[in-house]
């Protein structure tokens, strides 16, 4: 699955879009590429991304939430990838299968100085709006599975919730920038490839 976002980074404005892109399913009704890999990963995991940010949690005491994202990882099942930070900021990569909810990994991020990790401990301290939280908001406005969920921040600083939801009846992946601080989505963007 593809990560959060588009990658743009901005988070920024109100833009909606939903034009089709070029790779869109065809009149006949045939999947794309994109679209038959949601589905055949999105069903096969049994454990919902909470649970797996539960568990993820768990394993680094006093940890928050980062990131988590539902990947199909080869050679095994469906995962959740997470990143949770400790008090300090020290991130820690937590694998958690999606199918019995055990981590099946868990390890400090590599190469992370002092400054990295005053960065992250900051944009935490800066979000206000749960991950769960936004989630539910970008489940007010489209029904359907999260996939993944990351915080991040723009480039003057404010920090906002990037949340997929894939929608299972035509299995597009909807992503939403939800304002870690007030809980108002910023952008929407409908990935229909």
């Amino acid at each position: 699955m593809a990560g959060c976002g588009d990658g743009d980074g901005d988070g920024g404005g109100s833009a909606t879009s939903s034009t089709p892109s070029a790779g869109a399913a065809s009149a006949t009704g045939q999947l794309t590429e994109d679209q038959a890999e949601r589905k055949a990963l999105v069903p096969s995991a049994k454990v919902g991304y909470e649970r797996a940010a539960d568990a993820a949690s768990a394993k680094v005491p006093g940890s928050r939430l980062v990131s988590v994202e539902l990947k199909r990882t080869a050679g095994a099942g469906p995962q959740w990838h997470t990143e949770v930070a400790a008090p300090d900021g020290t991130a820690h990569l937590v694998r958690v299968d999606a199918v019995s909810g055990k981590v099946l990994e868990s390890r400090a991020k590599a190469d992370q100085d002092d400054g990295d990790k005053q960065e992250l401990a900051d944009r935490l301290s800066k979000a206000k709006v749960s991950p769960q939280d936004a989630a539910a908001t970008a489940l007010d406005r489209t029904k359907g599975t999260v996939t993944a969920v990351e915080l991040d921040d723009t480039d003057a600083g404010a920090v906002f919730w990037s949340v997929d939801v894939v929608t299972t009846g035509d299995w597009n992946k909807t992503t939403f920038d939800v304002d870690a601080t007030h809980r108002k989505i910023l952008r929407e963007h409908v990935d229909r490839d």
